[in-house]
Protein backbone atom coordinates (compact mmCIF):
# COMPACT_ATOMS: atom_id res chain seq x y z
CA UNK A 1 0.00 0.00 0.00
CA UNK A 2 1.41 3.12 -1.12
CA UNK A 3 1.03 6.54 1.27
CA UNK A 4 -0.32 10.23 0.32
CA UNK A 5 -0.21 13.58 1.73
CA UNK A 6 -3.24 15.95 2.77
CA UNK A 7 -3.77 18.61 4.33
CA UNK A 8 -7.03 20.63 6.14
CA UNK A 9 -6.48 24.29 6.61
CA UNK A 10 -8.65 25.93 9.47
CA UNK A 11 -9.20 29.72 9.73
CA UNK A 12 -9.06 29.77 14.12
CA UNK A 13 -10.03 33.72 13.90
CA UNK A 14 -13.57 32.87 11.85
CA UNK A 15 -14.29 29.55 13.43
CA UNK A 16 -14.54 28.31 10.19
CA UNK A 17 -12.31 25.92 7.23
CA UNK A 18 -10.68 28.08 5.27
CA UNK A 19 -11.91 28.04 1.51
CA UNK A 20 -9.39 29.54 -1.51
CA UNK A 21 -6.01 29.25 -0.10
CA UNK A 22 -3.67 28.33 -3.11
CA UNK A 23 -0.70 25.53 -1.50
CA UNK A 24 1.95 24.67 -3.01
CA UNK A 25 4.16 21.56 -2.83
CA UNK A 26 7.70 21.39 -3.16
CA UNK A 27 10.47 18.53 -2.83
CA UNK A 28 13.54 19.58 -1.52
CA UNK A 29 16.36 18.11 -2.97
CA UNK A 30 19.53 19.53 -1.30
CA UNK A 31 19.21 23.38 -1.54
CA UNK A 32 17.05 22.86 -4.62
CA UNK A 33 13.25 22.86 -4.38
CA UNK A 34 11.21 21.04 -6.99
CA UNK A 35 7.67 22.50 -7.60
CA UNK A 36 5.16 19.32 -7.68
CA UNK A 37 1.94 20.61 -7.03
CA UNK A 38 -0.46 23.39 -6.64
CA UNK A 39 -3.84 23.46 -5.07
CA UNK A 40 -6.51 25.66 -3.61
CA UNK A 41 -8.54 24.46 -0.67
CA UNK A 42 -12.23 23.78 -1.11
CA UNK A 43 -14.91 25.16 1.29
CA UNK A 44 -14.28 22.39 3.59
CA UNK A 45 -10.52 23.91 4.00
CA UNK A 46 -9.47 20.72 2.07
CA UNK A 47 -7.63 19.81 -1.24
CA UNK A 48 -10.42 18.53 -3.14
CA UNK A 49 -7.20 15.40 -3.55
CA UNK A 50 -4.14 14.16 -2.46
CA UNK A 51 -1.35 17.24 -2.60
CA UNK A 52 1.11 14.12 -2.98
CA UNK A 53 -1.06 11.24 -4.66
CA UNK A 54 0.03 7.66 -4.27
CA UNK A 55 1.39 7.38 -7.54
CA UNK A 56 4.25 9.97 -6.62
CA UNK A 57 4.60 9.40 -2.76
CA UNK A 58 8.04 8.93 -1.66
CA UNK A 59 10.58 9.54 1.02
CA UNK A 60 12.29 12.90 1.65
CA UNK A 61 11.71 15.99 2.41
CA UNK A 62 9.19 18.34 1.69
CA UNK A 63 7.73 22.03 1.50
CA UNK A 64 3.98 22.59 2.12
CA UNK A 65 3.35 26.49 1.20
CA UNK A 66 0.13 28.10 2.27
CA UNK A 67 -0.52 31.39 0.68
CA UNK A 68 -2.65 32.29 3.89
CA UNK A 69 -1.54 36.42 3.16
CA UNK A 70 -4.37 36.58 -0.17
CA UNK A 71 -6.79 34.79 2.25
CA UNK A 72 -6.86 37.54 5.35
CA UNK A 73 -5.65 40.49 2.48
CA UNK A 74 -8.66 42.35 2.38
CA UNK A 75 -7.05 45.52 2.15
CA UNK A 76 -3.76 47.37 0.85
CA UNK A 77 -2.34 47.30 4.73
CA UNK A 78 0.88 45.28 4.90
CA UNK A 79 -0.14 41.80 6.14
CA UNK A 80 1.78 40.44 9.17
CA UNK A 81 1.55 36.42 7.85
CA UNK A 82 1.53 36.25 4.06
CA UNK A 83 3.26 32.92 2.69
CA UNK A 84 3.62 30.69 5.37
CA UNK A 85 6.31 27.33 4.81
CA UNK A 86 5.82 24.16 6.82
CA UNK A 87 9.02 22.01 5.95
CA UNK A 88 8.33 18.13 6.72
CA UNK A 89 9.98 14.92 5.75
CA UNK A 90 8.50 11.58 4.96
CA UNK A 91 10.25 8.54 5.51
CA UNK A 92 7.13 5.87 5.56
CA UNK A 93 6.54 5.90 1.86
CA UNK A 94 3.38 3.58 2.99
CA UNK A 95 1.86 5.71 5.67
CA UNK A 96 -0.98 8.69 4.80
CA UNK A 97 0.58 12.09 6.00
CA UNK A 98 -1.33 14.74 7.00
CA UNK A 99 -0.43 18.51 7.63
CA UNK A 100 -3.05 20.52 9.13
CA UNK A 101 -2.72 24.27 8.86
CA UNK A 102 -4.55 26.23 12.08
CA UNK A 103 -4.52 29.85 11.08
CA UNK A 104 -5.55 33.95 11.82
CA UNK A 105 -4.44 37.01 10.11
CA UNK A 106 -1.78 36.63 13.73
CA UNK A 107 -0.37 33.36 14.30
CA UNK A 108 -0.58 29.36 12.89
CA UNK A 109 0.00 26.18 14.19
CA UNK A 110 0.38 23.12 12.74
CA UNK A 111 0.88 19.14 13.52
CA UNK A 112 1.47 15.36 12.29
CA UNK A 113 -2.68 15.08 11.78
CA UNK A 114 -3.99 11.49 10.64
Amino acid sequence: MAGFLTTHVLDTAGGVPAAGIKVDLYRLDGDARVHLATMVTNGDGRTDSPILPAADFAVGRYELVFQAGDYFGRSDDPRFLDDIPIRFGINDPASHYHVPLLVSPFGFSTYRGS
